[in-house]
């Protein structure tokens, strides 16, 4: 798999109007069909940086300075216009909590076909095959009774990949999942998370975040097995295993866990 062609890169700040330096010249790429991870603990940024991204942070009180570069384009010189032709169609995003995302009084079924309807310009594929399909990849049942219930009727599992199932029904070049764990078909995402081990077995690159800066980004491999700064280490030693371990009579790195997602070889 080749990284070369980046489809997202970014370098930004954000500052919010009680604190500044919240994220102080993030930077960070994601080439096409990556599995980029991105761990930090609570308050490091990281969902700031995945509202950023989408240019949802005003919303929030939050102003952000940089460049975000999707497909080439700057998106922080968009148009609220032209963003919403982009949100939901090329990029999604899936929020850490699916009871916050999705309306207590519409049934699921509803909700879906109201995220369908708000993207489907210009889309020849029906909404039905849409949402069929986009409930299968994440193993969801559509059927009369599944598509019926309200959230409150659903597991916290099942309403994270509901949130999963509508941020992908348009197929979106870029995926933005905040600590969302369940499986998805490779596409392209950047994974946030808190859980390095979690982060290690599906991402083909993980950048750590702390105090609102990217510290070092590598593979797995190289994280674990050489992180160059002293937080990574911490962290790092701080697990009770390690998902990789290098032998020593050949020097090559071994798998000590099977990992959940297998990595596209396209």
């Amino acid at each position: 798999m080749s990284f070369q062609e980046s489809l997202l890169s970014a370098n930004l700040s954000v500052n919010y109007r009680n604190k500044t330096g919240v994220l102080k010249n993030v930077s960070l790429r994601i080439a096409h069909h990556e599995i980029l991870g991105l761990v930090g603990q609570s308050g490091s940024g990281k969902s700031t940086l995945a509202l950023s991204l989408m240019r949802l942070l005003p919303w929030k009180g939050g102003a952000v300075s940089g460049e975000v570069l999707f497909r080439g384009n700057d998106l922080l010189k968009k148009s609220e216009s032209e963003l919403r032709s982009i949100r939901g169609n090329e990029m999604s995003i899936v929020m850490q909590s699916p009871v916050t995302a999705m309306n207590p009084v519409l049934s699921i079924g509803a909700q879906l076909s109201e995220a369908w309807k708000a993207h489907a310009r210009g889309n020849a594929v029906p909404g039905s095959v849409a949402i069929q399909s986009a409930l299968e990849s994440v193993s969801l049942p559509f059927d009369d009774e599944f598509l019926r219930r309200r959230s409150s009727q659903l597991s916290l599992g099942q309403g994270q990949r509901v949130c999963i199932a509508m941020a992908i029904l348009h197929r979106p070049a870029l995926l933005l999942a905040d600590e969302a764990t369940s499986a998805l078909d490779p596409i392209t995402i950047l994974y946030i998370s808190h859980d390095l081990l979690s982060v290690a077995a599906l991402c083909h690159r993980i950048c750590i975040l702390h105090d609102g800066q990217i510290l070092e980004c590598g593979t797995p491999e190289s994280i674990f097995n050489s992180p160059r700064h002293e937080y990574t280490r911490r962290l790092v030693a701080a697990l009770p295993s390690a998902p990789f371990r290098r032998d020593p009579k050949t020097s090559e790195v071994q798998d000590a866990e099977r990992p959940l997602l297998q990595h596209s070889s396209s």
